[in-house]
C-alpha cells in the first residue's frame, strides 16, 4: 500500500476585512486553523506533520482544541458544531446544530463540560452555551443585535463569559446557567476579538477602531488598555496572551503586529513591533495570531503562517506559506526531481522541495489567473480564463520577463514539446493552436469540440482528444498536421493524454471513469480495464522508467498501475484529497505527489508489492 510521506498543508482561509481566529493545544505545540471543508492539526515544531479532518458538510470556521486536549470542537457556515478525537481515525463524538448562521468563534469551559459558540444567526439567537455531551442549553444570551464576532470562557471559577461583535459591544455573562450582566460600549466600530488571560484576572477586547480595552475578569470593570501613542494604525483582527499572561500580542491591518506588556496598573505598554516581510501589497495585512508557549502565530492575509520565537523576537521568523484554493496543476522540474511546482486558479504558484516543504512563492509581473500550466527547465507556459498564452522565463527562484500570446479562443489545454520547449500545443474549443516560441505558426480548425492535446517530446506527433471520446493522431510536419489514425475506445470525452517519457506509450483519461494505455507504434491498446474510479478522471502520470501510471479522480481517488501486470492488481490511494484529485506527478521511481481541491499537495511513497 502506498503511503503518505509528506504533507505540504494549505494555508488558513481568509476574508479581506476580517480576522480569522486559530488556537493551540494546551500541551503541545500543535495549532489548528480552517481551510474550506478541511480542520488542519499542524504541529508548529514540525510541519510536514499534519493531519486534516475533512468531515464537514459546510466550509468550516473555527475550531478548538479541549482544555485536556483529547477533543476537538469545530464549527462550520451552516452553525454545525462537530465533536470528535484529536488522535488517530478523528472518530466523531457528537454532532448540533447550535446556531442558524455561521459560527465565528467557540471556546471549551476550562472543565471541559460546557461549550459557548457565536456568530450569525436569525434573532437573538447569535451566542449559544450548550453542554459538550448533550447538547443542552446553559443559559439565555441577550444584548447583542448583530453578528457576534468572537466569545471567551472564563478559565477559572467562577465562571463568566464575554462577546464582542458588530454592535459595537462588549457583553459580558455570569452563570451557569448564563445571564447577561452587562455591556460596555468602549469601542467605536466592530469588535473583533475577545480574550481571557490565562489566570482568568482580566479580559482584552480588541477592535476596528484600533483600540484594545482590558477589563477585570470578575467584574467586568474597565481597568485599563493599550497604549495609544503606539498602538495600530488599522484595524486589530486578533489578539492572544502569552502563558504567563504579562504580555498580549496583536495583530492589525497596518501589516504589524505588536507585542505589549501588561504593567501592573494593567495599561499596555508596546514592548516590540513585529512586521513579518512579504510582498507588499494587501496579502501582508495580517488577520490571525496565537501566542503558542514559545511560538508567536502570526497570519497574513494572504495566509502565510509568520513563526517568531518569544524568547528571541529580534530572530528573523520561519515562514510556511502554500495554496489557500484548489492546487489544479502540478509538476516536477526535470532539472532537479526533488523540486515540485504546484499553480492554483488564483494565480499562485509555489515551489516545493521533496524533504523540506514550502520553498517559496514563484512572483510573476503578471499576477493572471491560472487555468493550465507547464513547466520546464527554464520557462513557464500558462494559460488563464482569458485567449492569453504566457511564457515567463524563470531564473531560479524568481520569474523573468513575461510574454503573452493572443491565440483568439479561451485555451483548454496545453503541451510543451519537451525537446523543443519553444514549440507549444495549445487546443481550444474547436481547434488546436501550435505555437513556436512566442509566435502562432498555425491555427487549425477541426470541426469538433476538443477536449484535451498532447504533443510528443520530439514535437513530431500531437494526440487530440474529442468531446465523443475519439483519440485522433496527427503527424506534424514544420507547420501543418496531417490526421494518421483514429483510435475508438473511450465511452466518454477525452480528459487527459500524456505520453510516456520513453514515448513508446501514451495513456488517457476520460470522463467516464475509463484510462488506456496505448502501444504508440502499432496503436494498440497496451492495458486495459483500467475502471476503477467512480468519477471523471482529471490527471494521469508517468513513473520515470515507463514501469507505472497513476490517475487521479473526481472521486479522491489516485490509483497506480503497472503496465506489465493487469489493471486488476492495482493500488489506491482512498481519499487522497477531499473534493477530487487535480494534479499528479512522479518524482522518482517510488514518489508520486498528488494536489487537489484541498489545497494541500502530498507525496506518497510507493512501497514494491
Amino acid at each position: 500500500m502506498p503511503q503518505l510521506a509528506e504533507t505540504y498543508v494549505c494555508v488558513p482561509s481568509t476574508e479581506r476585512g476580517r480576522g480569522i481566529l486559530i488556537s493551540g493545544h494546551p500541551k503541545s505545540n500543535s495549532i489548528l486553523y480552517t481551510n474550506g471543508r478541511s480542520v488542519i492539526i499542524l504541529d508548529l515544531s514540525n510541519p510536514l506533520q499534519v493531519s486534516i479532518y475533512g468531515e464537514h458538510a459546510y466550509p468550516a470556521t473555527v475550531a478548538r482544541f479541549s482544555p485536556n486536549g483529547e477533543w476537538i470542537a469545530s464549527a462550520d457556515v451552516s452553525g454545525t458544531v462537530r465533536i470528535w478525537g484529536a488522535h488517530n481515525d478523528h472518530v466523531l463524538k457528537k454532532e448540533f446544530r447550535v446556531l442558524s448562521g455561521r459560527i465565528d468563534d467557540l471556546q471549551w469551559s476550562p472543565d471541559g463540560l460546557r461549550i459557548v459558540a457565536c456568530g450569525d444567526g436569525k434573532g437573538k439567537s447569535l451566542v449559544r452555551a450548550f453542554m459538550w455531551d448533550s447538547g443542552t442549553n446553559v443559559g439565555e444570551f441577550d444584548g447583542h443585535s448583530r453578528r457576534v464576532l468572537s466569545c471567551a470562557f472564563k478559565p477559572s471559577r467562577p465562571f463568566r463569559i464575554a462577546t464582542c461583535g458588530e454592535d459595537f459591544l462588549v457583553n459580558f455573562y455570569e452563570g451557569p446557567p448564563f445571564k447577561f450582566k452587562l455591556s460596555h460600549r468602549g469601542h467605536s466600530n466592530f469588535v473583533n476579538c475577545v480574550r481571557f488571560s490565562p489566570d482568568g484576572s482580566k479580559f482584552i477586547s480588541v477592535s476596528s477602531d484600533k483600540k484594545g480595552i482590558i477589563y477585570d475578569g470578575k467584574t467586568a470593570d474597565k481597568i485599563g488598555e493599550l497604549s495609544p501613542e503606539d498602538g495600530h494604525k488599522g484595524s486589530v483582527y486578533a489578539v492572544s496572551w502569552s502563558p504567563d499572561g504579562k504580555q498580549v500580542l496583536t495583530v492589525s491591518a497596518d501589516k504589524s503586529a505588536k507585542v505589549w506588556d501588561i504593567s501592573e496598573d494593567n495599561h499596555g505598554k508596546l514592548k516590540k513591533t513585529l512586521t513579518p516581510s512579504g510582498s507588499g501589497g494587501v496579502d501582508d495585512m495580517l488577520v490571525g495570531c496565537l501566542w503558542q508557549n514559545d511560538f508567536l502565530v502570526i497570519v497574513s492575509l494572504g495566509g502565510t503562517i509568520s513563526i517568531f520565537s518569544a524568547n528571541d523576537l529580534e530572530k528573523s521568523p520561519l515562514q510556511l506559506s502554500g495554496h489557500m484554493k484548489n492546487v489544479t496543476a502540478l509538476t516536477v522540474l526535470n532539472i532537479d526531481p526533488k523540486v515540485i511546482l504546484s499553480s492554483s486558479y488564483d494565480g499562485l504558484i509555489v515551489k516545493w522541495i521533496q524533504g523540506i516543504g514550502y520553498g517559496g512563492k514563484l512572483q510573476r509581473k503578471e499576477n493572471s489567473q491560472i487555468k493550465c500550466f507547464a513547466a520546464i527547465e527554464e520557462e513557464i507556459v500558462t494559460s488563464g480564463f482569458d485567449n492569453k498564452i504566457w511564457r515567463v522565463s524563470l531564473q531560479g527562484d524568481q520569474c523573468g520577463d513575461a510574454n503573452s500570446i493572443d491565440i483568439g479562443s479561451q485555451p483548454k489545454d496545453l503541451s510543451v514539446a519537451l525537446h523543443y520547449p519553444e514549440l507549444v500545443l495549445v487546443s481550444t474549443d474547436s481547434g488546436v493552436v501550435l505555437l513556436r516560441g512566442a509566435e502562432v505558426v498555425s491555427t487549425i480548425n477541426l470541426r469538433f469540440p476538443v477536449t484535451a492535446s498532447a504533443i510528443a517530446p520530439d514535437g513530431s506527433e500531437a494526440i487530440i482528444g474529442s468531446q465523443d471520446g475519439k483519440l485522433r493522431v496527427y503527424s506534424i510536419r514544420g507547420d501543418t498536421l496531417t490526421e494518421e489514425a483514429v483510435l475508438e475506445k473511450h465511452r466518454g470525452a477525452v480528459s487527459v493524454i500524456r505520453y510516456s517519457p520513453d514515448v513508446s506509450m501514451f495513456a488517457s483519461g476520460d470522463v467516464n471513469r475509463e484510462a488506456i494505455v496505448w502501444d504508440r507504434v502499432s496503436r494498440e491498446v497496451k492495458l486495459k480495464n483500467m475502471l476503477y474510479h467512480t468519477a471523471r478522471i482529471n490527471c494521469l502520470a508517468w513513473s520515470p522508467n515507463n514501469s507505472m501510471v497513476a490517475t487521479g479522480s473526481l472521486d479522491t481517488c489516485v490509483i497506480i498501475y503497472e503496465i506489465d501486470k493487469p489493471a486488476s492488481s492495482r493500488r489506491t490511494i482512498k481519499g487522497a484529497h477531499l473534493g477530487g484529485v487535480y494534479g499528479l506527478a512522479f518524482t522518482d521511481e517510488h514518489s508520486v505527489v498528488s494536489s487537489g481541491e484541498d489545497a494541500c499537495v502530498r507525496v506518497w511513497r510507493l512501497t514494491p508489492n
